[in-house]
């Protein structure tokens, strides 16, 4: 797309109207989730300047736990240093830009590049250049070891979240999310990821803000979640909505798991008595959907893993170290049951936005008001970003 076809799309119709009031706005258009170059552009608008989710901590638990992520194309490095501290580096060589890590692995010295084996701190420090100077020769005058570590991408965990911001411009996540951990500061303490059977990976070909748009909302629920709505009934939830940051949905009657001998997993402590009948289910913007319960919470880093094609690694968390092995199967069966239901619809989505007719759809003013901020977030996050609009 050329600088003057980007000027005419920020510019068009179609992305102005997203902005419009909720009862007259249009959806986001067809090429935004069918161009390949659109989505290259919303790369760096929507995840690349903003805070993104990559992973979760809990898969790199130990001291050199280390991890290779593609993160839209960008070769990155997860790993816990020598203190215990997650970082995130681009995963190549300074040397020759060789890829250091291409699997998962525990690093018990440091990370050797394959190629001609300059060898890294798990901090990032480069430590060693074997025969730099020529055979024998370990150093050269030329080549200053300490400007050449590896390159760290600026990166924050939250409920065991590790969200990055590639291009170093967003301010502190601390301060960019504060009204969303004050929202959910009961919950501000220790959780335990369940171990193997509390995680699971969807793959849906759709586009990555599909998954995200059918997250947000309620108003599907007793089509596609049946068995859901039995209980968490549509006129049982609540919108939530903060303008440029995060929206999603709540309910107000949440029934605590419970196994057939009447066992529930702990409860998180101190809790607000609010949360003894209420969950709550919100997308971070851009693609992290989180899901904060009195008894557990979860976890979706969405991984666009191109235009068309979106990974959901979904975690799930609790209040004690120590539950129900047998129940912790249950329940992510039961999580995985809910997410597979989605499956048919935003891939239904998906194939319709091939339909050259399609405006971008209405929305309905009473129930896709969590649906519609974030297309007005992704809107303004196109039209003001100055990279792509000097």
């Amino acid at each position: 797309m050329l600088e003057s076809e980007w000027e005419a799309f920020t510019l068009s119709d179609r992305l102005q109207s997203i902005l419009a009031p909720l009862a007259q706005a249009n959806g986001l258009a067809n090429e935004h989730y069918t161009d390949i170059q659109v989505h290259d552009i919303e790369k760096k608008a929507l995840f690349f300047d903003t805070w993104a989710g990559l992973s979760v901590g809990s898969e790199i638990p130990e001291i050199g736990d280390a991890k290779p992520v593609n993160f839209l194309g960008l070769p990155l490095l997860i790993i816990r240093d020598k203190v215990g501290e997650v970082r995130v580096f681009q995963n190549i060589c300074r040397h020759r830009g060789m890829i250091l890590v291409s699997k998962a692995q525990r690093i018990e010295g440091a990370i050797r590049c394959p190629y001609h084996s300059w060898c890294y701190s798990t901090e990032g420090r480069l430590i060693t250049t074997p025969h730099v100077g020529g055979p024998g020769r370990n150093t050269h005058s030329e080549i200053d070891k300490t400007t050449l570590g590896l390159i760290e991408v600026r990166s924050h965990i939250w409920r065991d979240v590790i969200f990055i911001n590639i291009s170093g411009k967003s301010p502190p996540f601390e301060t960019v999310h504060k009204h969303l951990i004050q929202r959910w500061k009961d919950f501000d303490q220790p959780m335990y990821q369940g171990g193997e059977n509390s995680k699971f990976t969807i793959n849906v070909k759709c586009n990555w803000k599909l998954a995200v748009e059918n997250y947000c909302e309620s108003y599907h629920l007793p089509w596609v979640h049946p068995g859901l709505n039995a209980y968490s009934r549509l006129e049982d939830h609540y919108h939530i909505q903060e303008t440029g940051l995060y929206s999603g949905q709540g309910t107000n009657f949440y029934r605590q798991f419970e196994g057939t001998d009447g066992y529930k997993f702990p409860s998180f402590k101190k809790l607000d008595k609010k949360w003894g009948d209420s969950a709550e289910y919100i997308t971070v913007f851009p693609n992290v959907l989180m899901a904060c319960q009195k008894d557990h919470a979860w976890s979706a880093v969405l991984n666009p893993i191109s235009h068309e094609l979106t990974t959901e690694d979904i975690n799930i968390y609790y209040a004690s170290p120590t539950t129900n092995k047998e129940m912790r199967e249950v329940n992510k069966e039961q999580w995985e049951d809910i997410f597979i239901e989605d499956i048919s619809v935003v891939e239904g989505m998906q194939l319709g936005r091939k339909c050259t007719g399609f405006d971008g759809g209405r929305f309905s003013p009473a129930m896709d008001g969590p649906t519609h901020l974030f297309h007005s977030w992704v809107a303004n996050k196109l039209i003001n970003n100055k990279d792509l609009n000097p």
